[in-house]
């Protein structure tokens, strides 16, 4: 039986095995790279190459997060420490700015609600529908439409919730409107909260100078 000699890859993603070249492929098995399409390998060259700046990129915003966090935190104590607050910790803290003394750098948190609708979401949607199924077609075209959207699911399955509270703006004496709109406050479940951090600056002390955002987003910058 043939000796199997494994050496050293000659570029990313290319195993040599016996002298001879491979690229592993989806199945996790080796494809002799002379068999693949030279786009093909050009394509799995970029996308190793942008990956390989990618995830120590990840790391290092994540790092940053976590310091962040940490200096604010930290602040924060001393601050309530100072006049003499009990201790709340990070469960206690909300929405806050921050600014340097010549008022041109911000550091903002936000603290979100998540929140999720229960079954009583579904028993509006059906007092809901013999609403519009009964009421005359005068306007009736608009409301269905901002209806639709608010039932409308995404592709991860979730409805949009400023979509349903859009519901609330529309005024009806119609009692099962009413228990509709009953209902969807009963359906509404917070479920956790969570932080965001927004960092700005502005280039001078005019009082219509803009604030600039410093995206740490990858779409956004």
């Amino acid at each position: 039986m043939e000796a199997v000699i494994l050496e050293e890859k000659t570029a990313a993603g290319i195993t040599i095995v016996n002298g001879k070249e491979y690229v592993t492929n989806a199945d996790g098995g080796l494809t002799p790279l002379a068999l693949v399409k030279a786009e093909d390998f050009l394509e799995d060259q970029m996308v190793r190459k942008i990956i390989g700046f990618a995830k120590p990129l990840s790391a290092e915003l994540a790092r940053f997060k976590a310091h962040t966090r940490a200096d604010i935190a930290e602040f924060d104590r001393n601050l309530e420490a100072k006049y003499g607050l009990v201790k709340r910790g990070r469960a206690g803290a909300g929405n806050q700015k921050y600014r340097t003394i010549d008022g041109l750098m911000s550091v903002e948190t936000r603290v979100n609600k998540l929140i999720e609708f229960g079954p009583q979401l579904q028993v509006a949607k059906g007092l809901i529908d013999e609403c519009l199924n009964e009421w005359t077609e005068d306007g009736r075209a608009e409301i269905r439409g901002l209806v639709t959207r608010a039932f409308n699911v995404d592709q991860a399955g979730k409805i949009s919730k400023d979509a349903v509270f859009e519901l609330f703006k529309i005024e009806s004496d119609d009692p099962r409107w009413m228990n509709a709109m009953e209902a969807i406050n009963a359906a509404v479940r917070v479920i956790g909260s969570k932080e965001y951090l927004h960092f700005s600056f502005r280039e001078s002390h005019d009082v219509d100078a803009p604030w600039i955002r410093i995206s740490l987003n990858i779409a956004d910058a």
